[in-house]
């Protein structure tokens, strides 16, 4: 899909020839072009010209997430039919681990996400992943940090349709390797059902839910689904389900990153007897632990 620029404006004053200019650099390759302009002058609109005209994925950078958050409400409205999405830091609250060494007390990390953004920053990334190239991502400086793999990412997502040929107990250990848990009680994003053939899944970065019906070892029908009242919305004959978590490790990986893990402890905790460090050596092993 193309990017559709939607606004009751039309470029007026110095905006035809800022969006000319702009355009023309992007076309030759210019590393940084500098936009000018008092608060209230139209940038936005500009720029959202610029994107339209010259069909780029693009990557919006704020320095704070106010200003991005704004940016993302502005960018959804001038581009409704396209994939604007929103990344940001998800946590509400963050205190990083420390050790008091005079009292010989540790203090664990503590933290708080939050969930809507978190489905956001999900949501980003499975856009990115999909292969559609009309793409808008707003961010804040964050964006660089809290990423797993996007290799990992790629590989681990599940695809399917009508007809493919699937036992439903594989179907539900694909679901679990990619990160998504099993419910009988409150069905959120992240989370999975089963009753009988029927397997409903809450994607972890959309507020729309899957329905998968199987006869015998096929999929018989995928429906998009109200999560609440499982009310049918749309008919698919394929699918492709991203992981339930940014940082999704193949299970080979996984296994060769512990038995590492405890190949390391060992010597790390011998070299510490070795110097007579046995508290050291005690809360080593019990953290790695």
């Amino acid at each position: 899909m193309k990017f559709k620029l939607t606004s009751e404006y039309k470029p007026t004053g110095d905006q035809p020839t800022a969006i000319e200019q702009l355009v023309a650099g992007v076309d030759t390759g210019e590393t940084y072009q500098t936009l000018l302009g008092v608060t209230g002058s139209g940038k936005t609109f500009t720029v959202a010209n610029v994107i339209q005209q010259t069909q780029k994925p693009t990557l919006i950078l704020s320095h704070n997430k106010t200003l991005a958050a704004q940016l993302y409400g502005e960018f959804k409205q001038f581009f409704p039919e396209n994939a604007v999405n929103y990344f940001v830091s998800y946590y509400d609250y963050y205190q990083p681990e420390a050790f008091i060494a005079s009292s010989n007390t540790y203090i664990e990390k503590d933290l708080a996400i939050n969930e809507e953004i978190e489905k956001l920053r999900l949501a980003t990334t499975s856009a990115l992943m999909s292969g559609r190239r009309d793409v808008i991502v707003v961010s804040s400086v964050s964006c660089i940090y809290g990423m797993g793999n996007p290799e990992d990412f790629s590989r681990s997502i599940f695809r399917f349709g009508v007809g493919t040929t699937i036992s439903r107990n594989a179907f539900l250990y694909k679901l679990v390797e990619i990160l998504y848990a099993r419910t009988t009680a409150e069905f959120k994003r992240g989370t999975f059902r089963v009753k009988g053939d029927t397997i409903d899944v809450y994607p972890a970065y959309q507020d729309t839910a899957y329905r998968i019906s199987f006869f015998g070892d096929e999929i018989d029908e995928l429906s998009e689904i109200d999560p609440v009242s499982g009310r049918t919305l749309e008919k698919h004959e394929s699918l492709a389900l991203f992981p339930a978590n940014l940082f999704v490790t193949p299970k080979e990986k996984f296994t060769q990153s512990i038995f590492s893990i405890q190949e390391e402890l060992v010597s790390r905790k011998a070299q510490l007897e070795g110097e007579g460090k046995m508290l050291e050596a005690k809360r080593l092993e019990e953290r790695v632990n």
